[in-house]
């Protein structure tokens, strides 16, 4: 599986989604600059997450502009997988291949620790590796990752089964659950949303960042799944 990683001035998680891919693939990504007008051939696309144009305008919305984006949306309308981990999951609804914003936390705080996600549906490239209802712990770090979309998107999103993560309480013995929604969701999302597919189900967008929980160095491996999965693609 040959991986395609977008890289932007300003973002700062290209290199970990790079170690994550290389270690569950053991092929060397593809490190494309923003600049580039066309993806060398690719399995899988991942856009990253960090802070794109220095998050200079609206989150996301620079990047969304690059010469390389019209490629990855192209690629996508044809069925190319496209990940998009926090900034990327802001630049792929700027782009329109996801529905919905990614809005200011309700907290209107910077927000950087680990977090209880639980795995909606198996039913994609990205989450096969997981059970329907596990609970994992992935890291977020993001000033601006409240998801929002109107009530019907909302419906949709629900009726189609394309929410992959919601935020939720741990259910560890001996953790203390979390005693409010801040605790347990931790930018006010609607519906506790922390990932979304598109329609074909071949885009993810997710805030949480499974790179940085894809190693027990770094903490934890509940990320590590994802990567895994993705590497069977042909």
């Amino acid at each position: 599986m040959q991986a395609s990683v977008i890289v932007f001035p300003g973002a700062n998680c290209d290199r970990d989604v790079q170690v994550a891919l290389r270690q569950a693939t053991g092929i060397e990504p593809h490190m494309v600059w923003h600049r580039q007008s066309h993806l060398p051939k690719s399995d899988l696309v991942v856009v990253p997450g960090g802070f794109s144009y220095g998050d200079y305008l609206r989150c996301g919305a620079m990047a969304a502009r690059s010469p390389i984006m019209r490629d990855v949306v192209e690629n996508a309308e044809r069925g190319v997988p496209v990940l998009g981990i926090c900034n990327g999951f802001q630049i792929l609804t700027e782009v329109g291949l996801l529905p919905g914003a990614l809005m200011t936390n309700a907290g209107l705080k910077f927000v950087c620790r680990d977090v209880c996600i639980r795995v909606e549906t198996t039913d994609s490239p990205f989450t096969t590796g997981y059970k329907a209802g596990q609970m994992l712990t992935i890291p977020v770090a993001h000033h601006d990752g409240c998801y929002f979309a109107d009530d019907e998107t909302l419906d949709r999103l629900d009726g189609d089964g394309r929410v992959a993560f919601r935020y939720a309480a741990s259910t560890e013995p001996g953790v203390e659950p979390y005693d409010d929604w801040r605790r347990a969701n931790p930018n006010g999302s609607a519906r506790d949303i922390a990932g979304i597919l598109s329609q074909s189900r071949r885009v993810l967008g997710m805030m949480p960042h499974p790179e940085r929980a894809a190693d027990p160095l770094l903490g934890g491996r509940d990320g590590s799944a994802l990567f895994a999965a993705l590497a069977g693609l042909a």
